[in-house]
C-alpha cells in the first residue's frame, strides 16, 4: 500500500511545539465570550512560546479602515495602523496573510520598532468574512519564520475568527 505524501512541513520540530500551544489556547479559551480576554490570553501563550516572537499581538479593526492595537506581548506597538499603511494594514486590506522576511524588503513596512528584522501578519476573519483583528508577530531575527509559522497562525485565526464571530468588542 501507498503512503500518502508528508510534506516537509509534518516533520518541522516547530510543529510539536505549536500543536501543545494551539491545544493550550483552545483549552485556555473554551467558553471563553470576552473577545478581549481572548486577544490577550494568545498573545501571552504565543510569545512566551517561541523565543523568536520578539513582538505578539493583535491590532483590531474599529473601522473599515483603521485598525488600532490591542493586547500584545513586547515593546511598544504603533498606537494606529490605517488599512493603506504597511504590512499589518495590507493584511487588513487584502484579509491575506502577510509573511515577510525581511521587512527592509517590504516597500511600506512600519518600522514600530526598529529591531525587527521579519514579521507574519494573519487576519482574524469570522465566517462571514468580517475582519476582527489582525494577529502581528514580528521577530528581531533575519528571515525568523517558516511556513509552519504561518500554518499554524492560520488555523489559529480562523478558529478565533469562527469562535468570536458574534463579539460586539472591537
Amino acid at each position: 500500500m501507498t503512503q500518502p505524501a508528508v510534506s516537509p512541513a509534518q516533520h518541522h520540530p516547530r510543529l510539536t511545539v505549536y500543536t501543545d500551544v494551539l491545544d493550550r489556547i483552545d483549552a485556555l479559551l473554551e467558553g471563553e465570550t470576552d473577545w478581549i480576554a481572548a486577544m490577550a490570553t494568545v498573545s501571552c501563550e504565543l510569545h512566551h512560546t517561541f523565543d523568536y516572537f520578539d513582538w505578539t499581538g493583535f491590532y483590531r479593526a474599529v473601522s473599515d479602515d483603521l485598525l488600532v492595537v490591542g493586547p500584545y506581548q513586547g515593546g511598544h506597538g504603533c498606537l494606529r495602523i490605517p488599512f493603506d499603511r504597511g504590512v499589518c494594514g495590507a493584511a487588513a486590506r487584502t484579509r491575506t496573510t502577510q509573511f515577510v522576511p525581511d521587512v527592509h524588503d517590504a516597500e511600506d513596512h512600519i518600522a514600530c520598532s526598529s529591531t525587527t528584522q521579519s514579521e507574519v501578519v494573519v487576519p482574524v476573519l469570522t465566517p462571514d468574512d468580517t475582519l476582527l483583528a489582525v494577529l502581528d508577530v514580528d521577530s528581531d531575527t533575519l528571515d525568523a519564520f517558516s511556513e509552519v509559522d504561518r500554518d499554524m497562525l492560520e488555523r489559529l485565526a480562523d478558529t478565533l475568527g469562527r469562535q468570536f464571530a458574534d463579539t460586539r468588542q472591537r
